[in-house]
């Protein structure tokens, strides 16, 4: 590991971790909620799928305009007012259903609003990260981030089932509200570095957060591959739920499959934490390729258990890409211009998603949904393994980042190093 103070010792980033840290607890239990919220009010695959889309459709419309409020202002201020819109939304969620049965509209329309906020809130995190640690410990912050995504979502459908079956989804959301009224309390207080732009068309901006991404032959090739992902597990999330409560009869089944899934994602963001692959994004990309194991195995009926321990398994492969991918990101792009790559990152990451809810339904209506299930996973899997054939992913070699001096240890917010140690997708 880095020899530069552990970035929890820096007060900016604590503050800024403990806020995150609430706030993924919160939204590792929603998913569970949402689910089975969603499927009780109506039984259907394809409402849960609008419900997906309504909040992924307008947070891939705003993300480009999120990375440029996020390097033109304050990602702090920018990420506290985001914080502040999402707890609105899932707070009106949490009360509608504490009152009564569950409205699909309601649903709908909080889901936009805060994939809405969301759009702006995402190209925030590596800039507050970048500007509240040195360049020297972003793999140490990342890692631990990481971490902590991992261990949210390990404990949340646990935290999601007890409280569904207790006192019933409504308080879920509640409690997700709550969390980041916490997480915009604390990010009131934390200092982040930002170097200024100079005033500028929004086409101008855009244009430039669009070179930095085109000029990296690793960078562009990748993020397909990262949509390939997403896409299959769009697909995955949308047909898996019903798929495993049809054949093994109970909620139970959905939400082991689930707590599977964040055991993967602990380990692997432990491995991050520790390995130091000489070529991180290829060894990164060729992880995801083990998201078609479990998409094969639903597509072919094979027994649970097995099927289970694959989504495990890939899982990880997410958790080892995220902190790396990130570390990778910060350090080879520049620090004036990293919301706006950030922003077509997740932009191009997240395109496929809204299509694969979009097409899933329609297609196991048609075939069965052994059918878009198998091909989701070759899909996924002839992509990220085709990125080993990109020279320029080959050819990124993780090397040491020179400790830099700052206020609290964050460095000089100009500095630009080409060098690459290491995403979140």
């Amino acid at each position: 590991m880095p020899s530069a103070p552990h970035p929890l010792r820096t007060r900016s980033f604590r503050l800024f971790f403990a806020g995150r840290l609430l706030s993924l607890l919160g939204d590792a239990v929603v998913p569970a909620a949402l689910t089975l919220a969603v499927l009780a009010a109506t039984g259907s695959t394809s409402a849960l799928a609008l419900v997906l889309a309504c909040a992924m459709v307008p947070k891939l419309l705003l993300l480009p305009l999120g990375g440029v409020l996020g390097d033109r202002f304050d990602a702090r201020t920018v990420a506290l007012t985001t914080d502040l819109v999402r707890a609105a939304a899932q707070l009106a969620v949490g009360v509608q259903l504490l009152g009564g049965t569950p409205s699909l509209r309601v649903i709908a329309v909080a889901s936009a609003v805060g994939g809405a906020a969301g759009a702006f809130a995402m190209p925030t995190l590596s800039p507050l990260i970048a500007g509240t640690v040195a360049a020297d410990g972003r793999a140490r912050a990342n890692a631990v981030t990481g971490v902590a995504t991992s261990a949210t979502r390990l404990g949340g459908p646990l935290l999601a089932g007890a409280l569904i079956l207790t006192v019933g989804p409504g308080w879920v959301f509640v409690l997700d509200g709550a969390t980041f009224l916490a997480s915009a309390a604390l990010l009131a207080a934390v200092r982040v570095r930002r170097v200024p732009l100079p005033r500028r068309s929004l086409r101008a901006d855009l244009a430039e957060g669009w070179r930095e991404v085109r000029g990296r032959d690793w960078y562009w090739t990748s993020l397909i591959a990262h949509a390939a992902w997403n896409g299959a597990a769009a697909v995955l999330m949308t047909l898996a739920p019903a798929v495993v409560l049809a054949r093994t009869g109970g909620e139970a089944h959905w939400l082991l499959f689930l707590q599977a899934g964040a055991v993967g994602l602990l380990l692997g963001s432990l491995l991050a934490g520790r390995a130091r692959p000489s070529r991180p994004v290829l060894t990164a990309n060729l992880g995801l390729a083990t998201y078609a194991l479990p998409l094969g195995l639903l597509a072919a009926c094979a027994p649970m258990p097995l099927t289970v321990a694959a989504y495990g398994l890939a899982q990880a492969g997410l958790g080892f890409l995220s902190p790396v991918w990130s570390t990778t990101v910060q350090q080879a792009i520049p620090a004036h211009v990293l919301a706006r790559v950030t922003s077509y990152d997740w932009l191009v990451s997240l395109a496929a998603m809204p299509l694969g809810y979009a097409l899933a339904p329609s297609a196991a209506a048609l075939w069965g949904p052994e059918v878009p299930l198998a091909a989701a996973g070759a899909v996924v899997g002839a992509l990220c393994l085709g990125t080993a054939l990109v020279p320029g992913v080959r050819r990124l070699t993780a090397r040491p980042v020179p400790p830099a001096a700052g206020p609290e240890g964050t460095g000089d917010a100009r500095r630009s190093p080409g060098a690459a140690t290491a995403r979140t997708g």
